[in-house]
């Protein structure tokens, strides 16, 4: 199979984006979002203090504004026009400063100009104005326009979602073989993530570019009773028989990710276990068939919350059911009462309804699920029956 986005296609979304930006009524547009520059021009690159951004002009001609130091990279990968650099952050000149010359240079003064976020920002230590103070134009914001784009998945996206969701499948295996009582999850964590990176680099060969993280599995912290915060972190905790296990596998391929989630137990199971398992079994059941064309996110969840309610487990949930999955672990839309979006064929999404019981333990699956004609094709296969997840 294809291991990357063709060309082609980067070109079509180009294209796409620039019918998005005539709707805006913009002549240009100031992209400053990581996700979003890789989505239209296929360069990936480190985000940090130093700014970049993606720059449409009134002629419909891309341009790239990168550091010195990303200039050869981004003319070697990215489907693009022209590419402009500078020195270095903070600089005896500014950045903004060559941002500014840019826009000059190429007729975006007096023009109407969208833009995701009106200034470059990081946690890194960036300062630095924004582009409404550089230079005499009209600028109009198109925050969600790209990420609405990525809502629905092409078909090669969904071929490396489906290539993820392989690898993320072996990782996910090898962590249940190697799980015991007596052992640390940061070791069975890291002998099982290596083991399958390995067999995925052997296996893909050099065509694979992850542009995210190789082939993993993690318990993440959720283990035992810390297994009952639903976003615990690793606590280089040692297994103990009947541990309630909360489990995560997927592996990037081009930047596209899946999501594989299961809730294990540890030599045994107990009947208390067994019944909280069973509610989150039958909640994910119950969104699986809500999901369909036509329906909205917020009445997937509308279903699970009622099933919830009816079982007297409302007080036991503590998110939403779902969302969107892509270059981005969790993207938009959410299944999630207050999102009305239309679900559509091509949309990827998660569907993980969780229970948490303090000092019992956390119960969630999350499978990877595309959107049909008809339904839903499930895109993980990792066993979901309590008899196949005990370790």
């Amino acid at each position: 199979m294809l291991l990357a986005i063709p060309h082609e296609e980067f070109k079509t979304r180009q294209g796409d984006f620039l019918n998005k930006l005539r709707e805006k009524k913009c002549d240009a547009a100031v992209i400053f979002a990581a996700t979003d520059i890789f989505y239209l021009t296929g360069f990936h690159f480190i985000a940090t203090e130093r700014p970049i951004s993606l720059l449409v002009d009134p002629n419909e001609q891309w341009h790239l504004f990168v550091p010195r130091l990303e200039h050869e990279h981004a003319e070697e990968y990215a489907v693009i026009d022209h590419v402009h650099s500078y020195p270095e952050y903070p600089g005896t000149k500014h950045p903004m400063e060559y941002v500014k010359e840019v826009l000059q240079s190429y007729g975006f003064e007096g023009k109407t100009i969208g833009y995701d976020s009106i200034g470059y920002g990081s946690p890194m230590g960036y300062r630095g104005s924004t582009i409404d103070t550089l230079i005499e134009a009209d600028f109009v914001s198109i925050y969600g326009v790209i990420e609405e784009m990525r809502f629905v998945k092409s078909p090669n996206e969904i071929e490396l979602i489906k290539e993820s969701c392989r690898w993320g499948n072996l990782a996910h295996r090898l962590l249940q073989k190697y799980t015991k009582s007596g052992i640390s999850e940061i070791e069975i964590t890291g002998k099982a993530s290596t083991e399958a990176t390995m067999a995925m680099i052997e296996t893909l060969g050099s065509d694979y570019k992850p542009h995210g993280q190789t082939a993993f599995a993690t318990f993440r912290g959720q283990v035992g009773p810390e297994s009952a915060f639903p976003h615990a972190v690793t606590q280089n905790v040692i297994m103990s028989k009947g541990d309630t296990l909360v489990t995560g596998a997927a592996a990037a391929v081009f930047g596209y990710d899946s999501e594989l989630e299961r809730t294990m137990f540890v030599e045994e199971v107990s009947r208390e276990q067994e019944q909280y398992f069973n509610y989150m079994y039958n909640a994910q059941e119950v969104a699986f068939n809500a999901i369909r064309p036509g329906a909205t996110y917020a009445s997937v969840e509308e279903q699970v919350q009622a099933y919830f309610k009816q079982e007297g487990l409302t007080e036991l949930t503590k998110h939403h059911t779902g969302h969107n999955i892509g270059l981005l672990i969790h993207e938009a839309p959410f299944f999630d009462l207050g999102d009305d979006t239309i679900i559509e064929p091509g949309m990827v999404v998660t569907v993980e309804p969780g229970i948490y019981v303090k000092g019992v333990g956390g119960f969630r699956h999350s499978d990877t699920v595309l959107v049909t004609e008809n339904g839903i094709e499930m895109l993980t296969y990792y066993p979901r029956d309590l008899e196949l997840l005990i370790c």
